[in-house]
């Protein structure tokens, strides 16, 4: 574990953690320190960033990450289509640049982040919704599926699974796979890591986890497959590739998740990362830790879109 590493635990633990323990969820204040930390860093030379948010811009409101020279996706490479975290109710695309730009170099992918709507005042299925509509505007703009990668973290890494399970409901067409950073896939919170990683956890109490999911759920029960896809039937899902902490009370939502795609016959990769917090690639590039991941990340794009892929299932401990 990095200097670097830590010292990003010991400013979640008093910083952020404390909110987690308070009996109710305070969404305004959280919108508004996570505007007012959220930082952009430089668009990466050789690329451009293009902003979606115009009332027309739907169902691809959000911001492109690409090449600067003007290479489409569609002829040249991946893209990935991306789910920021934040509970469903906080946070955006423009919070998670580290991550999406970070993923774009390193993947010569690029990189759609999704500004989709956001509870409690547009709860289930408005989120699902959104991220369904813009794969298919994707496709429609003539980006092959076997090109397309969704991705996400927390929220989004459960809001990218879901969306698979929808599209694959509706009779899509699969994309390349999927990439989840610490995904929330149970909004039950009935995960064992729950209970045995609080306190150990520097940015989430166990008990905030519910609570969180009822601000999106609204009257929705908490184990609809499309909402929390950890009690999906994974069949017929594309390769997965799954990154946790090891000390997460999320941990459990990303273990579940990879035991029923094995069992379902799934291609899917779990790498648990020691002592690692909630979605660390964010921290990218100032923890080290963070840079590996989106490496690995971007290996796994380029393989499952290259069509090159060799399944793995292997759990392992970084």
């Amino acid at each position: 574990m990095s200097w670097q590493s830590a010292l990003a635990c010991w400013y979640l633990r008093r910083q952020f953690r404390p909110e987690t323990l308070k009996p109710r969820i305070n969404v305004e204040k959280a919108r508004a320190l996570t505007a007012k930390r959220a930082w952009s860093p430089r668009v990466p030379r050789g690329w451009r960033l293009r902003e979606l948010y115009g009332p027309g811009d739907a169902p691809l409101r959000g911001e492109w990450i690409e090449r600067a020279d003007g290479a489409q996706a569609a002829q040249t490479g991946a893209t990935v289509l991306y789910c920021h975290g934040g509970g469903y109710y906080f946070c955006s695309p423009r919070t998670h640049r580290s991550i999406t730009f970070g993923l774009a170099t390193r993947a010569d992918a690029a990189v759609f982040s999704l500004d989709y709507r956001l509870a409690p005042e547009h709860r289930f299925p408005a989120a699902l919704n959104d991220a369904t509509y813009a794969y298919r505007q994707l496709i429609g703009n003539g980006i092959a599926p076997e090109s397309i990668v969704i991705a996400g973290d927390s929220a989004g890494g459960g809001l990218a699974l879901a969306t698979l399970v929808a599209l694959r409901d509706a009779g899509d067409p699969m994309p390349a796979g999927a990439l989840l950073f610490s995904p929330w896939t149970d909004l039950a919170a009935t995960g064992a890591s729950i209970r045995t990683n609080d306190g150990l956890d520097p940015m989430f109490s166990g008990p905030a986890i519910a609570l969180a999911g009822k601000v999106y759920l609204g009257d929705t029960p908490a184990t609809h497959p499309h909402a929390s896809p950890v009690y999906a039937d994974l069949n017929g899902l594309p390769p997965l590739f799954i990154m946790a902490g090891s000390t997460e009370v999320l941990l459990d939502d990303s273990q579940r998740v990879a035991d029923n795609a094995r069992a379902a016959g799934v291609d899917c990769e779990l790498e648990v990362w020691n002592k690692m917090p909630h979605v660390w690639p964010i921290f990218a590039p100032f923890v080290p830790e963070g840079n590996r991941a989106l490496e690995r990340a971007a290996t796994f794009v380029r393989r499952v879109t290259s069509r090159a892929s060799q399944p793995s299932s292997a759990m392992s401990m970084v």
